[in-house]
């Protein structure tokens, strides 16, 4: 069974950063486009920052310049570097592993929380 374990979550406050991490247990790893995204409450999920098996990266307006997402194949890990944190930033974070955006090889990790407060 796939697992997606998410790791880096908690409370920063405005300006600060944080690293989420995602260790996956799909195989090969590599050929996969791994993506987070974040849903505040109330809110749909929407996309943050997207790293293609073939290195393109795509970004939510609204992280442009602030977050970069980045990837280990070696360890199947996907990560999200976040920083200049501002409280509109503050959701539910969830990784994401797609191959060939086939909806049978679509895995989502259960979410890590941040939370952007003075």
């Amino acid at each position: 069974q796939v697992q997606l374990v998410e790791s880096g979550g908690g409370l920063v406050q405005p300006g600060g950063s944080l690293r989420l991490s995602c260790a996956a247990s799909v195989r090969p790893f590599s050929f996969y486009t791994t993506a987070w995204y974040r849903q505040a409450p109330g809110k749909q999920r929407d996309l943050v920052a997207k790293l293609t098996s073939g290195g393109t990266t795509n970004y939510a307006d609204s992280v442009k310049g602030r977050f970069s997402i980045s990837r280990d194949n070696a360890k199947n890990t996907v990560y999200l570097q976040m920083s200049s944190l501002i409280p509109e930033d503050t959701a539910r974070y969830y990784c994401n592993v797609n191959f060939r955006d086939s909806p049978n090889l679509n895995y989502w990790g259960q979410g890590t929380q941040v939370t952007v407060s003075s």
